[in-house]
C-alpha cells in the first residue's frame, strides 16, 4: 500500500489513492482541494469567456433578463435543499474512506456498507450525551410496544 501513499499537489498532505492511481503526480486530496481547484478552473475559464465578444454579449443579455424576472421566482431557496447540498459535499469523503476500507480489507466495500457503518458509529454516541434515564425513555418511546 505505500505505492498508494500519494501527496495532494495543492496542499500537500498525504492520503491513500487508488492503485490504478499510483504513478499519478497531479492528484488533488478527496478533502476539498479537488473541488476547490475545479471551481477555481471553472472561474478562469468563465473569465476569459466573458471577455471576449460573444460573451459580453450574453452576459448583458443574461443582466437584462435578471430584471424582468418577478419577484415570485427570486425567493430564497427552501431548507429542503440544503441537506442535498451536504450530501454532494460529502460524497467525495464517503468515496474516499469506501477505496481506503477496500485497500485495507483486500475486498471490494460497497457504498451501502459504508452508509451502514456510518449509522452504526453516529447511533453509538447518543448514550453519554443524555441522562440514562432519558435515553432509556427515548428508546422506549421509539418502538412502544
Amino acid at each position: 500500500m505505500r505505492c498508494c501513499l500519494k501527496r495532494c499537489r495543492h496542499c500537500r498532505i498525504f492520503f491513500l489513492t487508488h492503485p490504478r492511481n499510483a504513478g499519478r503526480t497531479d492528484l488533488g486530496c478527496p478533502f476539498g482541494c479537488r473541488e476547490a481547484h475545479r471551481r477555481q478552473r471553472s472561474t478562469q475559464r468563465s473569465v476569459a469567456y466573458y471577455r471576449e465578444e460573444n460573451g459580453k454579449q450574453k452576459k448583458a443579455l443574461q443582466n437584462r433578463k435578471r430584471y424582468q424576472v418577478s419577484c415570485e421566482d427570486t425567493q430564497p431557496a427552501s431548507e429542503e435543499a440544503r441537506p442535498a447540498e451536504k450530501e454532494q459535499i460529502a460524497a467525495p469523503i464517503v468515496e474516499h474512506v469506501r477505496m481506503v476500507t477496500s485497500l485495507i480489507e483486500g475486498r471490494e466495500v460497497r457504498l451501502d456498507e459504508i452508509a451502514e457503518m456510518r449509522q452504526r458509529i453516529s447511533r453509538q454516541h447518543s448514550i453519554w450525551r443524555r441522562r440514562r434515564i432519558d435515553y432509556v425513555v427515548r428508546e422506549l418511546n421509539k418502538d412502544p410496544p
